[in-house]
C-alpha cells in the first residue's frame, strides 16, 4: 500500500482545529504517502493553513461541514441531528471508500452510534468496543478494552471483547497464544458482578482462547496479561485514573527542586536521577498512546481524547495509519468466523 487517505473530524474535541490542523500537518510531514481529508469549517481550517508548506498542503483537502456535534450532546439526539456535521461526513467518507479510516476527538457516544450505523458491525459482534494498547513495565504491551464505548456490558459482549482483543494481540502485536484476563475486584472466582462471572465461565470453556482468570486494577501495567477485558464504564475510569497518575508523576519529575537553591553536586545528581526516571517511565506518557481503535466494525475508526494536544492527536492519526496498513478489521473478521461461534 502506497497512498493512504484518512478523514479527520477537524472540529471535534475540546480545542478543535487549533489542535487537529497542526497535528495533521505534523502527520503529513512524517509520512510522504499520507493524504488527509480535513472535515469542518473551511474558513477556520484555511486560516490555520496560511503558513503551511505548499508540498504538505498539496496532500490535504478541506471538506466542508455545516455544523459540529457538541461534546456534551446526548448521543441519541446528536445522531438524529447529525447530517452535515463534521463527524458524520468524516465517517461517510470511509463508508463511500474515499478514505480508509476516520479519526475524531468528538463525542464518544455519537461516534460509536454513527460508526455502527454507517459502517456496520462485523458478523457476530453486537456492539463495537474501544481498544487501546498500553505499554507495561516489562517493556511489552497490553491490549485493553472496552474503554468507554459500552457503559453496561453483558457476559456475551465481554466474551466478544475478549475474542477481538485476543485477535488484536495475536495478529497485530504478534503474540502467540495471548493471555486473556477479565478485570475484576478480586482474583477469587466468586468475586465480581454476575456478568463478569458468567463471561469467565464461557471463557474457561473456550480452548481457542488462553484465558487466565481475573486480574485487579493494580495489575494494569504489570504485564501479567496480554489482553485485559472489562466494560466501558470500568475501563474508562481505570484508564483515566492511570493517565492522571502518570501525568502527575512525570510533572513532578520536571518540577522537582524548582525554586530551591542547592549545592552544585546536588543539582547535577538531581538532573541525572530525573533523566534516568524519565527514560524508564517516559514511555507511559499518555500522549504517546493516544487514540483508541473502535474494534468490531467493517471499517477503521480511531477515537482521540477530547483534550488531546497536538502531539497526542498526531499519535492518534498514526494509530489510524497502522490500523489500516495492518488490515485490522479484515483480520478480526477472518478470525471471528473461526473463534466466536465456538466461544459462544
Amino acid at each position: 500500500m502506497t497512498r493512504l487517505t484518512l478523514a479527520i473530524d477537524a472540529m471535534g474535541g475540546d480545542f478543535g482545529p487549533c489542535v487537529t490542523v497542526p497535528a495533521s500537518l505534523q502527520a503529513l510531514e512524517s509520512n510522504p504517502h499520507l493524504h488527509l481529508l480535513l472535515v469542518g469549517d473551511p474558513d477556520t481550517i484555511t486560516s490555520l493553513l496560511a503558513k503551511a508548506d505548499s508540498a504538505l498542503r498539496a496532500r490535504l483537502q478541506i471538506i466542508a461541514a455545516e455544523s459540529v456535534i457538541a461534546s456534551d450532546a446526548m448521543p441519541s439526539r446528536a445522531i438524529r441531528a447529525s447530517r452535515g456535521t463534521s463527524m458524520r461526513i468524516a465517517l461517510e467518507l470511509v463508508k463511500e471508500g474515499q478514505a480508509q479510516a476516520c479519526i475524531s476527538a468528538g463525542n464518544t457516544g455519537a461516534l460509536m452510534g454513527l460508526a455502527k450505523l454507517l459502517l456496520k458491525p462485523l458478523d457476530g459482534i453486537v456492539r463495537p468496543a474501544l481498544m487501546t494498547v498500553l505499554p507495561h513495565q516489562q517493556q511489552g504491551k497490553t491490549v485493553v478494552l472496552d474503554l468507554g464505548a459500552n457503559v453496561d456490558s453483558d457476559s456475551a459482549m465481554l466474551v466478544q471483547f475478549a475474542v477481538m482483543g485476543a485477535v488484536m494481540a495475536e495478529e497485530v502485536l504478534a503474540i502467540n497464544r495471548p493471555r486473556v484476563a477479565l478485570l475484576n475486584i478480586g482474583q477469587e472466582e466468586t468475586k465480581g458482578l454476575s456478568s463478569i462471572r458468567e463471561a469467565a465461565a464461557i471463557l474457561h470453556a473456550s480452548p481457542e482462547l488462553n484465558y487466565i482468570g481475573y486480574l485487579e486494577g493494580n495489575d494494569l501495567l504489570t504485564g501479567k496479561t496480554d489482553v485485559l477485558v472489562c466494560d466501558g464504564f470500568v475501563g474508562n475510569v481505570t484508564l483515566k485514573t492511570m493517565e492522571g497518575v502518570v501525568r502527575l508523576f512525570l510533572s513532578l519529575l520536571k518540577s522537582q527542586g524548582e525554586g530551591k537553591k542547592k549545592a552544585w553536586w546536588l543539582r547535577i545528581l538531581g538532573r541525572w536521577i530525573q533523566k534516568r526516571l524519565a527514560k524508564k517511565f517516559g514511555h507511559l506518557n499518555p500522549d504517546q498512546y493516544n487514540g483508541a481503535c473502535l474494534l468490531g466494525l467493517r471499517g477503521t475508526v480511531i477515537k482521540s481524547h477530547g483534550a488531546a494536544n497536538q502531539r497526542a492527536f498526531t499519535v492518534a492519526i498514526q494509530q489510524a495509519e497502522q490500523a489500516v496498513r495492518r488490515q485490522v478489521p479484515e483480520r478480526i473478521a477472518a478470525r471471528l468466523q473461526a473463534v466466536l461461534p465456538k466461544s459462544d
